[in-house]
C-alpha cells in the first residue's frame, strides 16, 4: 500500500486529476487531494506525481514510510 500526500506547493494545475482521476481531484480551493490514502500500487499514482509542475505529490510506502521513486 501507498500513502499519498499532496503539499501546499499545489497550484492546481489538474494534471493529476486529469491523468489519475481515480486518485485525485481538485478540491473546493483549486487545488488537488487525493481522493483515498493508502491506495494500492499504482502507475497511475507515479505518472501524476511524475508530472505535477510544483513537484507537490508525495508517494511512500504506507508501511516504512520510504518515499516511492517516480
Amino acid at each position: 500500500m501507498w500513502n499519498v500526500e499532496v503539499s501546499s506547493e499545489c497550484i492546481g494545475s489538474g494534471v493529476c486529476a486529469g491523468s489519475a482521476p481515480r486518485h485525485f481531484a481538485l478540491g473546493a480551493d483549486g487545488r488537488s487531494r487525493p481522493l483515498a490514502t493508502p491506495v494500492d500500487p499504482d502507475d497511475a499514482v507515479l505518472g501524476a506525481a511524475a508530472s505535477c509542475p510544483m513537484e507537490a505529490i508525495g508517494v511512500s510506502d504506507a508501511g516504512t514510510g520510504v518515499p516511492v521513486p517516480f
